[in-house]
């Protein structure tokens, strides 16, 4: 990346690359935003085994690591995420809504997007804090974190009609 883009148009597909892999068209198909769409709670809790996560983990775990990269790219200590624990917490809880934690999971893309526009460029060659990575491979990772975990709901989803057609 450094040798072909400037470090300016280097921010710029960043951006690009976390925009298409939550939220925004891609020619790749489903990103992870649309993977979520119109799903209910009930659809959003069913696992497709015991000890399996369920889409609802899955999207609270992606909104986990966007908060993790956030805090590397910002300095902001540990312990800020709006949930107790770290990574992965069980879904659904007597004290969670899916709608809520949608909304926990668009907060934190949305202020990780706008950390990445804010840097100063001479920092992506950086590891974040307490990184053993660059603040620009860290990015693209969440981004391809997204993707993965698009497939996975967009699996489950399919796993889930089979289920119920049985």
């Amino acid at each position: 990346m450094r040798s072909r883009v400037s470090a300016g148009g280097e921010i710029a597909l960043l951006l690009s690359l976390l925009d298409e892999a939550f939220d925004r068209k891609a020619w790749h198909g489903p990103n992870l935003r649309g993977s979520l769409r119109g799903l209910t709670p009930a659809q959003a809790a069913w696992r497709p085994a015991a000890g399996r996560h369920n889409i609802w983990e899955l999207a609270v775990h992606a909104a986990y690591w966007k908060y993790a990269v956030w805090r590397r790219l910002t300095g902001g200590k540990r312990g800020d995420f709006p949930l107790s624990g770290s990574n992965w917490f069980p879904r659904p809880s007597p004290d969670s809504s899916w709608r809520q934690d949608l909304a926990l999971l668009d907060e934190q893309h949305r202020r990780l997007r706008e950390s990445v526009a804010d840097l100063p460029a001479t920092v992506l060659r950086r590891r974040g804090a307490g990184s053993r990575h660059s603040n620009s491979r860290m990015i693209a990772g969440v981004a391809a974190h997204d993707l993965y975990h698009a497939g996975q709901v967009r699996l489950i989803k399919v796993l889930q009609k089979g289920r119920r057609g049985a």
